[in-house]
C-alpha cells in the first residue's frame, strides 16, 4: 500500500494533490480489481481498500484542521467495522465540543468538501456528544453504528466521551437491544417477502444476507461481550462446525458483493438480473446444459450461504435470548423430549444420533404443544449434528420413514413440520433428490423462487385449503379438501412435482420415476403411490390445458377428462394445480385463472360423471345454450319474438362458444341500443373471472386492430378474444381482460371509460395505432427467438397460427396490425403468458374467409419477425 507524503497542518489540499489523491484511489482500485480476478479473498480486499481510505481521510483532515481540540474524526458503521468494498459507503462521525463546533465549522465543510472532490463520497454526521447521547438513546440504528466505531484523527480525548456513550449500560441494554434489532431485522425482512430465495435477492439487507452477519456481531457484543465469530466459537456460542459454516458463507457473500460493485460501478446490493450472466461469468460459472446453467449454479451458491447464514442467526439469536433469561425447571414431556420454558429440548443429549427417528418426532411434538415457540438452541445445534454426520442414512431408516408417513397422514398442520424440517436440512437428508434443488433458480419472469422455496409455498398453498377462511376465496378447492381420507397423497404430489429440475430431460418424467420409488420406501399402498407419480407426470395438465385450449369446445374437455380417468384423479390433480400457480408467483393467480381452472374442473367432472360418453353433438348444445338464455332474458322483461329476431342474424359458434350468460347480456345489450352502431358494451365482472368486452359493429378489416390497439393504450391485458362474424356482416367480438398492472378486473369507472374511448374509436374510419413502449428493465434479460407456426384446421376451415415469443408491451396490438397488413382476418385468438413467454393462438383466415395459403403464410411471417423478435435496449 503507498504512503502518502506528511500533510502540513491546516495548509489545505491543492488542486495538484486533490487529482493525485483521485489518481491514488483509482489506482488502487484498480489493483485490488485485478488481484480479486486473480483469486484473492474478497474480505482482505475490503480490509485493504479500508487502510487505504483512512490514509487519505487522515491526510486530508491533518491538511484542513490540524490537531484541533474539541474536534475528533470517527470511522463508524461498515468502514467502522474494516470493510470497505469497492463502492461501499464512507461513513463518519464528527464529534464536536459545542465551542469548538462553531469554530471549525468553516474548516469542516471544505474537508467534506475536498472528500467529494476526490471521489470518497463520504455519509458524515457532525454532532457533540450531548446530541450523540440523545440521538443513540432514541434510535437503535444510530447506536448500532456507534458500537463498531474506530477513532482516525482529531482530539483523541475524544474517544473517552465516544466509548462512554457504547458502553453506557443504560443505553439499550442487552434486553431491550435484542429486542428492538430482532424487530428491526424483521421489517427488514417483510421488505424482501420473508425469504433469501427471491430471484432478485438484496445480498446485504435481505434474509440471510451480510446484514444478517453483522446483527450477529452486534448482538455477541452487546449481549454476551464477544463481538467476533472467533471469539463466540471459543465461548462456546458456535462450536467448530457452525464456525467453519458461517465462515465459508461470509466468504461467499462477500466475493459476490464485491464481483457486484465492480460489475455495476456503484454501490448496488441487489443480485439483479441485468447484472447476474455477467457475473457468473466473471466468477467462472459456466452452462453444464440448457437446464444447468452456469447463472443458475452462481445464483444456488448464493442462495445455499443464505440459507446457512439465515439458519445459524436463528440459532444464534436464540441462544443469546436464552442467556438473558432464567434458568427454568424442565419439565417432562414424554419419555424422549422435556420443555425448557416455552422450548422444546431432548432429554438424551445423543438422542438424534441414536435414534434418528425423533428427529420427526420432535418437529411432530411442537405441533402437539402450541405453547412451544421453537427449539432450545442447543437442540438446533443437535439437530444438525446429526443431520451432518449421518446424512443421507437417516432417509434409509426404516423408523424415519414410519414416523414420517405418520405426520404426512396429518395432513394440514404437517406442512408447518415440513418447513421447519426444511429449514433444519432435514428434508434433504430424508429425499436426497430434494437436496439438489435446494437454492436452484429458474431463469426466467415465470418463477420468482427458487425451487425448494416454490415447493414449500406450494404446501402451505395446499394447507390453505384446510382452513375455514379459505373458503371465501377457494370454495371448491376447500370442498375438495375436506373430502380426502389420505391427504398425504397430495402432500407428497406437492413434495415431488418440482423435484427434477435442472437435471436435463423432462423434470415431470424424472420426478415421477423419484416418486414411485420414494413412495415404496415410505411404505404407503402401491395404489396411492400411482397417484402421487401420476401426479407429478401430470402436474402441468390441467393448467396448460386451461390456458392453451379452448374449454368451451367438448371435445377437449373430452380429451382431457380421458387423460384424467376418475374423480379421484381430478380432484387431486384440480388441487395440486391451484397450489403450484400461487406459489409459482403471486402475481400469477387471478378471478379469470380462477374462473377458467373451475369451469374445466367442473365439465370434466360433469364428463366423468357420464362414463366419458361421446360430447353432446353440436345442435344438442346450441338448443341447450338457447333455452337457457332465453330463460334469463324472458325473466329481464325482454319479448321472444325481439329476441328471436336478433338471433336470427346469430351464427351457432355463438351459442357453442359462448355461456348463456354471455349470450343473455350481448342479446340485451343489443335490443337496448335499439340500432345505434358500432355498439360496445363492457361488463366490469363478468362470469368469466374478468372483465368482458362486447363489439357489435359493421364488420371491416381492421376492427380487431383497433380494439386490441385501444385495449393496449389503456393498459388492458388480453387473455382471450372471440371473433364472430353475423349471417348479415355484423362483427360479434367478445374480448376479456385484466389490468395489465394489478391483473384484476375493471373497476366500474374504468369500464365505462372503456366503453366510450372504444366506441369513439369505431366510429372513426381510420384505425387506432398501437402505443409505442419500450421493453421492461427485466424483459430485455429474456429474449428468445420467436417461434411461428402454422397448421391447418379442416374442419373449422381455417388457419391456426401459434405464436410463441418473448412478451413486451403491446405485443397482441402490434401482432394486429401484421394482420391487417397482410390482409388476414382474426377469427379466435387464445392469449397465454408465463413470465417473459408469450404463447398465442389465433384462429385466421385470408380476406375471403378461406384458409392461408403457403404464399400468405410466408408473408404473415415475414412481417411478425420483426415485430416479435428479440429486442435490445439502444445504445
Amino acid at each position: 500500500m503507498p504512503r502518502l507524503p506528511r500533510a502540513i497542518p491546516r495548509s489545505g489540499v491543492s488542486a495538484d494533490a486533490r487529482r493525485a489523491l483521485r489518481l491514488l484511489i483509482a489506482d488502487t482500485d484498480r489493483a485490488l480489481a485485478t488481484s480479486f480476478a486473480a483469486g484473492v479473498e474478497a474480505g482482505a480486499l475490503a480490509r485493504r481498500r479500508t487502510v487505504l481510505v483512512e490514509r487519505v481521510l487522515v491526510h486530508v483532515w491533518t491538511a484542513f484542521l490540524g490537531a484541533p481540540e474539541g474536534v475528533s474524526l470517527f470511522a463508524v458503521g461498515g468502514f467502522g467495522r474494516g470493510l470497505l468494498f469497492p463502492h461501499s459507503d464512507v461513513d463518519l462521525l464528527v464529534l464536536v465540543t459545542p465551542r469548538a463546533r462553531e469554530r471549525q465549522a468553516p474548516a469542516l465543510q471544505r474537508f467534506f468538501a475536498c472528500l467529494w472532490d476526490i471521489g470518497l463520497k463520504p455519509g458524515s454526521a457532525v454532532r457533540d456528544v450531548a446530541q450523540c447521547r440523545a440521538l443513540a438513546a432514541e434510535d437503535v440504528s444510530v447506536f448500532t453504528s456507534m458500537i463498531e466505531g474506530r477513532w482516525l484523527a482529531g482530539d483523541r480525548m475524544m474517544q473517552a466521551d465516544y466509548d462512554a456513550i457504547v458502553d453506557d449500560p443504560s443505553l439499550w441494554p442487552p434486553q431491550r437491544f435484542l429486542e428492538a434489532k430482532l424487530a428491526e431485522q424483521a421489517e427488514r425482512h417483510a421488505r424482501h417477502d420473508d425469504t433469501a430465495h427471491n430471484l432478485e435477492p438484496n445480498l446485504k439487507d435481505g434474509p440471510g444476507g451480510l446484514r444478517t452477519l453483522d446483527l450477529m456481531r452486534w448482538l455477541g457484543r452487546r449481549v454476551a461481550g464477544v463481538g467476533d465469530f472467533d471469539a463466540m466459537a471459543a465461548e462456546g456460542l458456535l462450536d467448530p462446525a457452525e464456525h467453519e459454516a458461517i465462515a465459508a458463507a461470509e466468504a461467499t457473500l462477500q466475493r459476490y458483493r464485491f464481483a457486484l460493485h465492480l460489475e455495476a460501478g456503484r454501490a448496488e446490493e441487489r443480485l439483479l438480473f441485468d447484472y447476474q450472466r455477467a457475473l457468473a461469468a466473471r466468477l467462472g460459472f459456466e452452462d453444464e446444459h440448457a437446464k444447468n446453467l452456469g447463472v443458475e449454479q452462481f445464483m444456488q451458491g448464493y442462495y445455499r450461504a443464505a440459507t446457512v447464514v439465515e439458519r445459524l442467526g436463528v440459532q444464534l439469536g436464540e441462544r443469546f435470548e436464552e442467556l438473558l433469561e432464567p434458568d427454568v425447571e424442565p419439565q417432562p414431556l414424554n419419555e424422549d423430549f422435556m420443555r425448557l420454558g416455552t422450548r422444546l429440548q431432548p432429554r438424551d443429549a445423543d438422542l438424534f444420533l441414536r435414534r434418528p427417528a425423533a428427529l420427526i418426532e420432535g418437529f411432530v411434538l411442537r405441533l402437539d404443544h402450541p405453547e412451544l415457540v421453537g427449539f432450545t438452541a442447543e437442540t438446533m445445534r443437535r439437530i444438525q449434528q446429526a443431520v451432518a454426520e449421518r446424512g443421507t442414512e437417516i432417509g434409509e431408516d426404516p423408523a424415519v420413514m414410519d414416523a414420517l408417513r405418520t405426520l404426512l397422514h396429518r395432513g394440514a398442520p404437517a406442512v408447518e413440520a415440513l418447513w421447519r424440517m426444511n429449514r433444519f436440512g432435514l428434508l434433504a437428508a430424508i429425499l436426497p433428490p430434494f437436496a439438489r434443488v435446494v437454492g436452484r433458480m429458474q431463469y426466467d419472469l415465470f418463477h420468482v423462487y427458487t425451487v425448494d422455496e416454490h415447493t414449500m409455498r406450494v404446501l402451505r398453498n395446499v394447507a390453505r385449503f384446510a382452513d375455514p377462511q379459505a373458503r371465501r376465496e377457494f370454495p371448491i378447492a376447500c370442498e375438495i379438501w375436506a373430502t380426502l381420507d389420505r391427504p398425504e397423497i397430495l402432500l407428497l404430489a406437492a413434495l415431488f412435482h418440482d423435484i427434477a429440475k435442472g437435471r436435463g430431460g423432462d423434470h415431470s418424467v424424472l420426478g415421477e420415476s423419484d416418486a414411485r420409488d420414494f413412495c415404496k420406501r415410505l411404505g404407503i399402498s402401491d395404489e396411492d403411490g400411482a397417484l402421487v407419480a401420476w401426479l407429478v407426470r401430470w402436474h402441468l395438465l390441467m393448467s396448460t390445458t386451461a390456458q392453451r385450449q379452448d374449454i368451451t369446445d367438448p371435445d377437449v374437455v373430452h380429451r382431457f377428462a380421458t387423460e384424467v380417468g376418475d374423480w379421484e384423479h381430478l380432484d387431486h390433480l384440480y388441487l395440486l394445480t391451484i397450489a403450484d400457480i400461487i406459489g409459482t408467483s403471486p402475481k400469477l393467480w387471478n378471478s379469470w385463472k380462477d374462473r377458467l381452472l373451475a369451469d374445466l374442473y367442473v365439465a370434466a367432472r360433469y364428463a366423468l360423471r357420464s362414463d366419458l360418453a361421446l360430447p353432446l353433438r353440436a345442435e344438442a348444445r346450441v338448443r341447450d345454450c338457447r333455452e337457457r338464455a332465453l330463460s334469463m332474458l324472458l325473466d329481464d322483461g325482454f319479448d321472444a319474438d325481439d329476441v328471436a329476431h336478433v338471433w336470427a342474424d346469430f351464427p351457432d359458434l355463438s351459442f357453442l362458444r359462448h355461456r348463456p350468460e354471455q349470450v343473455a347480456w350481448q342479446t340485451a345489450a343489443i335490443l337496448k341500443a335499439e340500432g345505434a352502431l358500432p355498439l360496445v358494451d363492457v361488463h366490469p365482472f363478468s362470469v368469466r373471472g374478468c372483465t368482458e368486452v362486447f363489439v357489435y359493429a359493421p364488420d371491416r378489416d381492421g376492427l380487431f386492430a383497433t380494439v386490441t390497439a385501444m385495449l393496449d393504450r389503456m393498459r388492458f391485458s388480453v387473455v382471450q378474444a372471440r371473433v364472430l362474424g353475423s349471417n348479415t356482416g355484423m362483427a360479434l367480438d367478445t374480448f376479456l381482460l385484466l389490468e395489465s398492472e394489478s391483473q384484476e378486473p375493471a373497476s366500474l369507472e374504468r369500464a365505462e371509460d372503456l366503453r366510450v374511448r372504444l366506441a369513439r374509436a369505431l366510429a372513426k374510419p381510420a384505425r387506432a395505432q398501437p402505443a409505442k413502449r419500450n421493453l421492461s428493465r427485466r424483459q430485455r434479460h429474456f429474449q428468445m427467438a420467436p417461434r411461428i407456426e402454422f397448421t391447418a384446421d379442416a374442419a373449422a376451415a381455417r388457419t391456426q397460427l401459434a405464436l410463441v415469443c418473448s412478451d413486451r408491451p403491446g405485443l397482441l396490438a402490434v401482432v394486429a396490425q401484421a394482420f391487417v397488413e397482410v390482409g388476414v382476418r382474426v377469427h379466435d385468438a387464445r392469449i397465454a403468458t408465463f413470465g417473459e413467454r408469450v404463447e398465442d393462438f389465433f384462429q385466421l383466415t385470408d380476406g375471403d374467409n378461406a384458409p392461408l395459403d403457403a404464399a400468405m403464410q410466408e408473408r404473415l411471417r415475414d412481417a411478425l419477425l420483426p415485430l416479435v423478435g428479440p429486442q435490445r435496449r439502444a445504445s
